[in-house]
């Protein structure tokens, strides 16, 4: 696999259908690296809905998928993962192989990584590197409780956005969050 680029993903990447980004990779695998996630982050674009990051404080080891890039260039590479998650460059982890260049605001989560991609033989690795943003967003810091709350408080058409987004997610994506909210009524909503 000399000279391949991966893309990760662990949330919506996998399943929400974006022809421009998605034409320019291969099909989602399921044994990429494992790495500390969680339905920790506000997002705006998804009106308020819990988004998955990595999160090393209050993340669950899961195992993510990855797709091959079609691109060699890892700038447009890079690119096409920035459009997509409508997002600056600074939120794009990397890792080059060679040791020449990596980025990543979870140094566990580079070396997961890096580690994987040296297995794989993956030239580079590119992903979704934004941050929990629940404290800052909501004011209290993210726990269950916190999280659970932080749902009731979203009108009814964020709530099932935002439970849509948790459904939709890859069942091996096991976090406490998820755990909560499939022993919760609203996921059968």
């Amino acid at each position: 696999m000399p000279g391949q680029i991966a893309i990760l993903g662990w949330g919506s990447l996998p399943w929400d259908v974006r022809p421009e980004f998605d034409e320019q990779h291969g099909s989602w695998e399921f044994d990429g690296p494992e790495l500390k996630v969680e339905f920790s982050r506000i997002s705006q674009s998804r009106h308020g809905a819990l988004t998955l990051v990595i999160d090393p404080r209050n993340g669950a080891v899961c195992r993510v998928t990855y797709a091959i890039s079609k691109r060699t260039d890892p700038e447009d590479a890079i690119r096409d993962l920035r459009c997509r998650e409508h997002t600056t460059h600074s939120n794009i982890g990397f890792f080059f192989a060679n040791g020449s260049s990596q980025r990543s605001r979870d140094p566990d989560a580079l070396q997961s990584i890096a580690a994987w991609a040296r297995a794989k033989k993956f030239d580079m690795v590119v992903w979704t590197d934004l941050n929990s943003n629940f404290e800052s967003e909501y004011g209290k810091p993210f726990g269950i409780d916190t999280a659970l709350a932080y749902l009731r408080s979203l009108d009814d058409a964020a709530r099932s956005g935002a439970l849509e987004y948790v459904r939709r997610t890859k069942s091996f994506i096991d976090t406490p969050l998820r755990r909560a909210l499939e022993d919760h009524p609203w996921l059968s909503q």
